[in-house]
């Protein structure tokens, strides 16, 4: 069974970079049978797709965030980590990591707030 939890601060002043780590446990995430994503929920709003780093490393970002994303992975502590860079307080959300997708394994959820 796969399990996923994230880790990382809760509060981030705004132009500064947001930090998360996914560890993951049942599984490698060198596993050719997964793809691990980052997923967020704004307040009072859905849930928007990040980005998500494939078995073999490679990664793909949304658009709307490829300036300033980055997903990165270390295969011997078996995480995957966020980073988001010059965040605004519209960068607050609920971060889940995930993999497979929607049906795929969750996160429980870090609340991460944008304020100064």
């Amino acid at each position: 069974q796969v399990q996923l939890q994230e880790s990382g601060p809760g509060l981030v002043k705004p132009s500064l970079t947001l930090s998360l780590t996914c560890t993951v446990s049942g599984v490698s995430i060198t596993s050719n049978l997964y793809a691990w994503s980052w997923i967020r929920q704004p307040p009072g709003k859905g849930l928007e797709w990040m980005g998500v780093i494939a078995y073999d490393g490679s990664t793909y970002y949304a658009s709307s965030l490829e300036s300033r994303i980055s997903i990165y992975r270390d295969t011997s502590k078996n995480q995957f980590s966020l980073q988001l860079s010059s965040v605004a307080p519209v960068d607050t959300a609920v971060y889940y990591c995930n993999a497979n997708g929607r049906f795929g394994s969750w996160g429980q959820g870090t609340q991460v707030t944008v304020s100064s």
